[in-house]
């Protein structure tokens, strides 16, 4: 059974930055496509970056592009968030997701295109 586990969420004042990390346990890190989504109360779970299993290929909200950046490191079995410049609009749960894929160089932006799912780490912007 895969497990990933995000950690480094927090409270941050508004234009600080903080990095996520999710760690994975079970299969092999390498064949998956990761992603990154957030869920703010009373919105839909919206994904902020996607990155695939080569690490060649990402994808950013328009939202977040330029501010945060998704990477990997395959070694560790870790896929990374930072957030940087953030805003309190960036407030949400944040959920890392994992697919086992065959597919190098694709990412993947709908919900249940996820075999795995993070408990979430709560990210609190102020102003």
């Amino acid at each position: 059974q895969v497990q990933l586990v995000e950690s480094g969420g927090g409270l941050v004042q508004a234009g600080g930055s903080l990095k996520l990390s999710c760690a994975a346990s079970g299969r092999t890190f390498s064949s998956y496509a990761m992603a990154w989504s957030r869920q703010a109360p009373g919105k839909e779970r919206e994904f902020v970056a996607a990155m695939s299993r080569s690490g060649g290929t990402t994808y950013y909200a328009d939202s977040v592009k330029g501010r945060f950046t998704i990477s990997r490191d395959n070694a560790k079995s870790t896929v990374y968030l930072q957030m940087n410049s953030l805003k309190p609009e960036d407030t949400a749960v944040y959920y890392c997701a994992g697919k086992d894929t065959w597919y190098t160089g694709a990412y993947y932006l709908r919900l249940d295109d996820y075999d795995y799912w993070g408990q979430g780490t709560q990210v609190t912007v102020s102003q």
